[in-house]
């Protein structure tokens, strides 16, 4: 399920961390907590999968908001943003879901700045495979930063662009990984067997972003993703709609790899 967040600034504070991406994320955790607390710890603390891969099945897009840059923050210009978040939960949540962010308000603050958003209107979006049955066709795009990566020897991450050719088989084993761990080993053999992936250029080369997790702290660290092209996608209804509700690749649940299909 996909929603549409309308957001107001509620005071004078214009000045929002470059770097938003991870206390927006706990700002969403915040309010799944208040609502039921049980979820929000199994998310955060637990997540989805065996062993030591779990996944935490949400995303989110990129604040859509007037700005400026000014070095490691962004000048606000405008009052109001809008958000897309994305839950893999069942269509039955859905009530529950809106309701939990209707009239919440969102603080996306660090050491430096804060800005506190009011959520004014919640709205739920088609996916846009509602009509789709058995194996489909569709073209998306990346509306956060794309985080595809290998470790290497050392154990650390090797960020892929998309003009690596080793993106397109990273991407549908992390595909796999995700949906392996709700549905199933078998069941993911035989529902992601033949998916075919290609990436699509638009005139401008990919644009790559690097992103601070947990800036000036102990704990920072620094990943990379790509957005400015868009992605072919041929299998089953079923797995495209996990890609679309819980993200693609890498760190999804701190809005990287929320991706909509193109009309």
């Amino acid at each position: 399920m996909r929603i549409l967040l309308t957001l107001n600034c509620v005071d004078s504070r214009n000045v929002l961390a470059a770097n938003y991406q991870f206390p927006l994320s706990a700002a969403i955790y915040r309010i799944l907590h208040r609502a039921d607390a049980e979820y929000a710890a199994f998310l955060h603390d637990v997540g989805y999968g065996e062993g030591l891969k779990k996944y935490k099945l949400f995303s989110f897009s990129d604040l859509s908001i007037p700005f400026s840059n000014n070095g490691d923050r962004l000048i606000l210009s405008g009052r109001q943003g809008r958000m897309i978040v994305c839950f893999h939960l069942p269509q039955a949540a859905e009530n529950f879901i809106r309701g939990l962010f209707m009239n919440q308000q969102i603080e996306v603050a660090d050491k430096k700045s804060k800005v506190v958003f009011q959520v004014t209107q919640v709205e739920t979006i088609p996916s846009g495979i509602e009509h789709l049955q058995g194996i489909a066709d569709i073209l998306v795009k990346p509306i956060s930063p794309l985080v595809c990566g290998i470790k290497n020897e050392k154990g650390n991450y090797v960020y892929l662009s998309p003009e690596d050719e080793r993106f397109v088989p990273t991407f549908i084993y992390s595909w796999r990984e995700k949906f392996k761990s709700i549905y199933g080993e078998e069941e993911c053999l035989h529902v992601l067997n033949d998916v075919q992936v290609e990436v699509v250029y638009n005139k401008l080369p990919p644009k790559s972003r690097l992103i601070t997790i947990k800036a000036d702290t102990p704990n920072e660290t620094k990943i990379r993703g790509f957005v400015n092209y868009s992605i072919k996608l041929k299998a089953d209804v079923k797995a495209l709609e996990l890609l679309l509700n819980a993200g693609a690749c890498l760190h999804s649940a701190l809005g990287m790899g929320c991706v909509e299909i193109i009309e």
